[in-house]
């Protein structure tokens, strides 16, 4: 098998699967185990007789599933029931659009594959948001999806009839359709093995409802895990051009380095080099290292890394892609780039680079500490005190309160992060704060932080922290998320509530979409359809089972937070907020790289509608 696969070259996997499964359903039962003098012989698998439901359920035993995640429908009733009976953690969520979120933070807060199960259909289309952050966001997810009966005598018009195969191609690695009960638990370990190779990302495993139901002799072992990608020769290319001691070496780390931490830390070491990271790749390397200069190192980033990187040569880029979100659309400083990813179609592009290696990021580090005879630079003093320097100036703009007609966003993030334990989970919705998060919030290691980056799912934050604590029963859950994203989800509160999960939810309230206000104002001179409906928070938590607080202030904050965190179960927290009178770096950044790429007519378009609408009042702002 191909290890290092992007989502179409996945598919191509399958075909193997396939054969080899065509031969086990006309092949005569295997038996239940091996006997060998006198004694049975077990191996780790699916071994024996049971129906299609069963085995996929032993299946998951197998892989060591957390929880599946989902809702039972007459399709699927058998597969949930199997679940039970092989006391497998599940969950039932609110909306099937949960479903496929609560897998990604499962598996983003725990490092294992995050799975979950719906019906077609419906079921499916409603999953698919979060099937697509997934993708996008690299998180390896496995759905346990159910299909119709696709047998040539089918009757026509059956329940959830869509073309559930074709609608999922776009947005997974792969999709596996199982077209006999022999194949279902070697699909799902298949689905296992894609998810996760590679750039990791979401595999769907369909199976017709009808095999759940029939029975086969089963002889499954699990097979081992794929290869990890390492390219020699491009390997070669970068040691060489590190070995240069005259280079100055920035690292720009990635949620690809999430799982090789300390690797990357001690290459920081050995290279002297200061680190930014990702928006997700936040916690890779701990704020509280010396060589920790915060997110990006662009004009969107911290300031402590766009001021330390201006010093870099070259940048030394692991298990990160350049996203649009993450760079505030390709706003990226000219540097000689050296790229390294699991995924080769990630390499060099967006940002050139000077030299490529397809690698894995922990392999890629042990070869770096391996080769240190030729790469270790001594300590450099200046550097760490510059970094310190710059990183406590960020922390003292970051700790002022600048906004005082309701609640500083920023000034509450860090006074939040302040009252944390370093090991909680913090997951951030797509709100104007994101960015100031992004800054402000210190982490002081992986799988801690979390976001929806590149689908940028609003509404994603609340059903996020609810699977994470369903996994993570360990830590302390918080969601903080917008007025307009809790419209999106917040009824899935009630499943925290439900299932007596301790999630603090913290919605900030300023009454409208004001991310989009601040992007439609300076173009348009207007805002259209940014005001939401006013809601009672109250009234609500109480209606789904939540207590509730509230902080509309400043000096409240601390004392607010603390009441969140020490109330027993599920706590609802209206935070008052205003966004007047604090930058965004990340939106600055963005409007200069958008501007630059307009041509000379646009630009004249914009000034000339801007002039226009700046001489008049402006009553049609809704």
């Amino acid at each position: 098998m191909i290890p290092n696969l992007n989502r179409r070259e996945a598919i191509g996997l399958i075909g193997g699967l396939g054969a080899a499964a065509s031969t086990l359903a006309n092949a005569k039962p295997a038996e239940a185990g091996h006997v060998e003098v006198g004694h049975y012989v077990r191996r780790p698998g699916v071994q024996g007789r049971m129906t299609g439901a069963q085995a996929a359920a032993a299946a998951l035993c197998c892989e060591g599933v957390p929880c599946v995640f989902g809702v039972p429908g007459a399709q699927n009733n058998e597969f949930w029931d199997a679940l039970k009976a092989r006391r497998v953690p599940y969950l039932l969520v609110t909306n099937e659009s949960s479903s496929s979120v609560m897998a990604d933070a499962a598996a983003r807060a725990t490092g294992q594959v995050g799975v979950f199960s719906v019906v077609p259909g419906p079921g499916l289309t409603n999953a698919m948001t979060g099937i697509g952050e997934a993708l996008l966001d690299s998180v390896p997810i496995v759905g346990i999806i159910t299909d119709v009966d696709r047998r040539p005598s089918a009757p026509v018009g059956q329940v959830h009839s869509l073309p559930n195969a074709a609608l999922l191609q776009p947005i997974v690695k792969a999709v596996i359709e199982v077209r006999h009960q022999a194949e279902i638990p070697g699909a799902i370990h298949q689905a296992y093995r894609v998810a996760v190779s590679g750039e990791p990302g979401p595999v769907a495993v369909l199976i017709p409802f009808t095999y759940f139901t029939e029975a086969w002799d089963y002889d499954q072992p699990v097979p081992p895990p794929y290869p990890l990608p390492f390219d020699e020769a491009g390997y070669q290319q970068i040691l060489a051009r590190l070995a240069n001691k005259n280079c100055r070496v920035g690292i720009y780390a990635g949620l690809g380095c999430v799982d090789s931490s300390p690797g990357l830390v001690a290459v920081a070491e050995m290279l002297q080099a200061p680190v930014a990271t990702s928006v997700s790749g936040k916690g890779c390397i701990p704020d509280s290292h010396p060589l920790a200069v915060g997110w990006g190192y662009g004009k969107q980033g911290t300031r402590a890394a766009e001021k330390v990187f201006k010093d870099v040569d070259i940048v030394l880029a692991v298990g990160v892609r350049y996203s649009e979100v993450s760079t505030a659309n390709y706003a990226i400083p000219k540097h000689n780039v050296l790229h390294v990813d699991a995924n080769p179609n990630n390499l060099g592009r967006n940002v050139p680079a000077c030299a490529t290696l397809h690698a894995d990021s922990g392999v890629f580090f042990s070869r770096l500490l391996g080769d240190a005879g030729l790469l270790q630079r001594p300590p450099s003093d200046p550097l760490v005190r510059k970094i310190q320097a710059a990183r406590e100036l960020d922390r003292r703009e970051n700790f002022t309160p600048k906004i005082n007609s309701a609640v500083d966003p920023m000034f509450f993030l860090v006074q939040l992060r302040q009252l944390l334990g370093p090991d909680e989970l913090l997951f951030v919705d797509v709100t104007a704060s994101t960015h100031w998060a992004s800054e402000s919030v210190d982490v002081q290691g992986p799988r801690r932080y979390f976001t929806p980056s590149n689908n940028q799912s609003m509404g994603w934050a609340i059903p996020a922290a609810i699977g994470a604590q369903r996994v993570r029963p360990d830590r302390q859950v918080i969601s903080i998320t917008g007025d307009g994203c809790f419209l999106m989800s917040a009824i899935e509160m009630s499943t925290a509530a439900r299932a007596c999960l301790p999630v603090k939810f913290f919605v900030f309230d300023d009454g409208a979409y004001h991310y989009m206000q601040m992007l439609q104002e300076p173009v348009y001179r207007r805002t259209t359809a940014t005001e939401i409906a006013r809601i009672d928070y109250g009234a609500f938590a109480q209606g789904v089972g939540l207590t509730y607080n509230e902080i509309s202030v400043n000096p409240d904050v601390c004392n607010g937070i603390g009441r969140a965190l020490a109330t027993p179960g599920p706590v609802l927290t209206r935070v008052v907020v205003s966004y007047e009178g604090r930058e965004i770096r990340w939106l600055n950044a963005l409007k200069t790289t958008y501007l630059n790429r307009l041509s000379t007519e646009q630009k004249v378009r914009m000034a000339s509608r801007v002039g226009v609408r700046s001489l008049k009042r402006r009553p049609d702002d809704d």
